[in-house]
This record gives C-alpha cells, sequence and structure tokens, in this order.
C-alpha cells in the first residue's frame, strides 16, 4: 500500500517496518507536497527505496494516487509531522539520504524559532537517523533561511558540507521550484554529508 501507517507512533520503528528489504538505501522526502519530487526520484532509481512525508491529508492522498498509478514498489508516503517524525520515529542509522525541499521559512524574525533548521529535535534525529556517509540536502527560495541553515549545521561537526553542481547528479524540480524560477528568482541549494 502506498500509504505508510506505523503500528505505533509511539517508539522508533524498525527499517523493514517502512520496507521489507532493508538491504536497499532508504530516502526520505520531508515536506514532500504533492509527491512530484517522490515520485520521479522513485522512477528514476527503482534500486532504492523512498519515504515521502507529508502533514496535510489531501497532499498525502494526492501523493498516494501518483504513486499507485505509476506503478511503483519503492515509494510510500507517511502523513506526519517532520520533526517529530525525524526527531523520535525513524530509526537509528538507516536513512541514506533525506530531502528537504522549500520548507516553510518562517521569515518573520519572531517566527525563526520555528524553522526546521532550528529545531533541535530535528538536528538531533537528523544526526541519528542518517547512516555514516548519508546526506542531508536542502532547497530553498528564502535566502535568509538559507544562510541560517548553513549557519545551523556549521554549528554541528557530525556534518561536513559538500559542494553541489548543477550536473552532479539527477534531480528533479518541483512544482514549486518551477514556478518561482520561470519568474526568474533564485533557488539556494546545499548538501550535507553525516561523517
Amino acid at each position: 500500500m502506498s500509504v505508510f501507517v506505523p503500528a505505533d507512533y509511539f517508539r522508533e520503528l524498525r527499517r523493514e517496518e517502512i520496507f521489507p528489504d532493508f538491504s536497499r538505501p532508504l530516502e526520505i522526502d520531508l515536506g514532500s507536497g504533492d509527491g512530484t519530487f517522490l515520485v520521479e526520484m522513485a522512477r528514476q532509481h527503482p534500486e532504492r527505496d523512498f519515504l515521502g512525508v507529508e502533514r496535510l491529508g489531501g497532499r498525502v492522498l494526492k501523493t498516494a494516487k501518483k504513486i499507485k498509478r505509476a506503478g511503483l514498489q519503492n515509494a510510500r508516503v507517511l502523513q506526519l509531522e517532520s520533526a517529530y517524525t525525524v526527531g523520535w520515529l525513524l530509526p537509528a542509522l538507516s536513512i541514506s539520504r533525506l530531502h528537504l525541499l522549500c520548507p516553510d521559512p518562517w521569515p518573520k524574525k519572531r517566527h525563526h524559532k520555528n524553522r526546521l533548521v532550528n529545531n533541535v529535535e530535528f538536528l538531533n534525529g537528523l544526526e541519528r537517523i542518517l547512516v555514516p556517509g548519508g546526506e542531508f540536502l536542502l532547497k530553498t527560495d528564502h535566502e535568509d533561511f538559507f544562510h541560517n541553515a548553513i549557519e545551523s549545521l556549521s554549528q554541528r561537526s557530525a556534518f561536513e558540507r559538500l559542494d553541489w553542481p548543477d550536473d552532479a547528479f539527477f534531480y528533479p524540480q518541483t512544482d514549486f521550484e518551477k514556478h518561482w524560477l520561470s519568474q526568474g528568482l533564485s533557488i539556494y541549494r546545499a548538501q550535507w554529508r553525516r561523517a
């Protein structure tokens, strides 16, 4: 089934509960929206498994329909809040890549504490769930959020920032990113490796 519903939301999952073959790399699309990125990645990489995490029910159902329509066995979607999922639910040392694409930038200064990249639960969880050598990839349209993320991750010795050239690897654009770029605006991106 393309919607993943954990048996228990109050304990750390085992890797094989998400996808049975835990020898395959598992990637997370955090805040997966309508599932465009998730589905394209799963199509391009049938040797990997992909779990989308999305808080909004309508988006989860839309993503599940796309997964089913594409006949993908390596993609699922979970309806849950991002910081909790990363901080507590996902299994330790099990994620090869976590993608965070155009998250809510919480632009007002008084709301910066709400940004995922400033959330200790999220940052500790990210360090806990990524395999050694695992990657955290971020794209945002918000320059201040981008610089905040760079600063926040630079204070964590477990993460090493990597270059991310345009043609480094297949990476589909989200609908939001396409819309933003069509207006001549910038998308900022950064990639880190778990030491």
